[in-house]
């Protein structure tokens, strides 16, 4: 079967986006996806994503890390995917789309993705670092000389250690900018390497520093590798709710590959 997709990028997180609707892509072949995001012998992408139908909303998202894995919510690919769906005329510029952790609202405004997170009710601190889902698991750790930083090398080291082990959590590095800004640098699950840029990171980075008292905005800028993105939000008694992700997504490019 020959497949079309299209690869997307979100400040430089990029994925592998195929209409599904047909129901055509065998989502138990986790060889095959897993080949396809490989950088080297496939498209290469941190991710696969498929847009299906859904009775109840304007589309399903589906996806998969880029080792062929079904997945966790992916903040960065459900922007991706929003660009996607008006790309394809399913949506104009404002959608309901169900994913893995549940459902999302979206809007699209001057190109820039708006992306409604699921509302947070507990965020773990512990001496050196904070732990949430954002859709995904997050650890939080503050370091000083992010940009030298061996993510890579401590980023396995606490994805694979206590008390995360198999299961594993994203790991996120942060250094303050700002009152109002951090640097953010991701090593991420099930691509097992540093990514340029990570969605759910990026807001569970944003929540953890509002509740450690690191910023008192509810507005805050998140620098990653890849470029910038914001996450706003409201502060609560209980938690935090309306949490938007925002931040650019575009189609880089448009092919054919025998599935």
């Amino acid at each position: 079967m020959i497949m079309t997709f299209y690869k997307y990028q979100g400040t430089g997180n990029d994925f592998v986006i195929v209409d599904n609707r047909l129901q055509n892509i065998d989502k138990t072949d986790t060889k095959r996806i897993a080949e396809i995001c490989d950088r080297r012998f496939g498209i290469g992408a941190d991710g696969f994503i498929l847009l299906e139908n859904d009775k109840d909303v304007d589309f399903k998202m589906v996806y998969f890390n880029a080792d062929g894995n079904e997945s966790s919510m992916c903040g960065n690919g459900g922007r991706c995917i929003v660009a996607f769906a008006k790309f394809l005329g399913v949506i104009e510029n404002y959608t309901e789309f169900i994913a893995i952790d549940g459902l999302h609202k979206a809007k699209i405004e001057n190109g820039t993705v708006h992306l409604q997170m699921q509302d947070i009710s507990e965020i773990e601190a512990y001496d050196n670092h904070q732990f949430l889902d954002t859709g995904s698991p997050h650890h939080v750790e503050m370091v000083s000389g992010l940009s030298n930083f061996e993510v890579k090398a401590n980023g396995a080291k606490i994805r694979y250690g206590q008390p995360y082990n198999e299961k594993g959590s994203n790991v996120n590095f942060v250094e303050q900018l700002s009152a109002e800004s951090f640097a953010v640098r991701t090593y991420e699950r099930g691509v097992e390497d540093e990514t340029f840029s990570c969605g759910t990171g990026v807001t569970a980075v944003a929540l953890a520093m509002h509740k450690s008292g690191k910023t008192k905005s509810n507005a805050v800028s998140l620098k990653t590798p890849g470029g910038i993105l914001k996450v706003t939000f409201n502060s609560e008694e209980n938690g935090y709710n309306n949490i938007w992700l925002v931040g650019p997504a575009k189609q880089v490019f448009k092919g054919e590959l025998e599935w």
